[in-house]
């Protein structure tokens, strides 16, 4: 967008982690919207011998779960996902499969419903008892899928492929937001990062996010949002960018309400 020519009508806040803004920018940029990157944190692949030796206990698991792409990304780092697997491998959502077939993986489930919940009601993850659930995850994040899958009688084998390394809100960032176009819209698809952004926005800006329209990946996300004190939420149809876009624009046009 020539932002002279065609100034934005509005501005998306982008909590994705550094380097990993790109597709909410282009969306946006369609629709209108500017996007400002606040990074809450960049992700750090581990690649120890105990990460490695986690990991092969996970893939041989009877279950096996990836939590992101982030997860595929780093767990391809350390052991091939192209090779034949004893256990159903299940994803997310379409953008985690997505990356397991990029990785050479066959044979894997995702949810419609991309989110934890819809996860855990895929019927291969209904009953348990006796059975070895492997996590391919980060620290922190989905602890509801650790503790549903113990719940249900899975031993689980729990491998954390990368990190999260906080990141401090950049300076520069910060004073494009306090001339961005408005309305604002925050995409939320990570309870944490929202809780990181609240918790490090200078106290001049604070006033005016909660004016913001939160744009969360799911119901979940939705009711932590209204919780964290946002009056206006609306929730997307899924967590991807274009999904997370187009529901901020449908959101902050004039006839809409958030």
């Amino acid at each position: 967008m020539d932002t002279e020519a065609n100034p934005p009508r509005w501005t998306l806040l982008s909590l994705r982690p550094r380097g990993q803004h790109a597709p909410m920018r282009r969306a946006a940029r369609a629709l209108g919207g500017a996007t400002i990157a606040l990074s809450p944190w960049a992700l750090r692949a581990r690649t120890d011998t105990a990460t490695r030796t986690a990991l092969d206990a996970a893939l041989g698991a009877d279950r096996v779960i990836f939590s992101s792409p982030a997860a595929v990304v780093a767990a391809a780092r350390l052991a091939r996902l192209d090779v034949p697997h004893p256990g159903q491998w299940l994803a997310v959502g379409s953008g985690t499969a997505a990356a397991l077939h990029r990785a050479g993986a066959h044979d894997i489930q995702a949810p419609a419903r991309m989110d934890s919940e819809g996860l855990l009601a895929l019927p291969a993850l209904a009953a348990l008892d006796g059975l070895r659930a492997g996590l391919v995850t980060a620290p922190g994040g989905r602890g509801i899928i650790a503790a549903t899958l113990q719940a249900r009688g899975a031993q689980l084998l729990r491998a954390d492929v990368y990190l999260r390394q906080p990141l401090p809100l950049p300076a520069r960032a910060l004073q494009r937001l306090r001339h961005a176009a408005r309305p604002w819209a925050v995409a939320v698809s990570s309870a944490d990062a929202l809780a990181r952004l609240l918790a490090h926005l200078p106290d001049d800006l604070q006033s005016p996010l909660r004016q913001a329209c939160v744009v969360a990946a799911s119901e979940r996300l939705a009711a932590q949002a209204v919780a964290a004190g946002f009056g206006h939420v609306v929730q997307a149809e899924g967590p991807l960018p274009a999904q997370l876009v187009q529901a901020a624009h449908a959101a902050l046009t004039p006839r809409a309400t958030c």
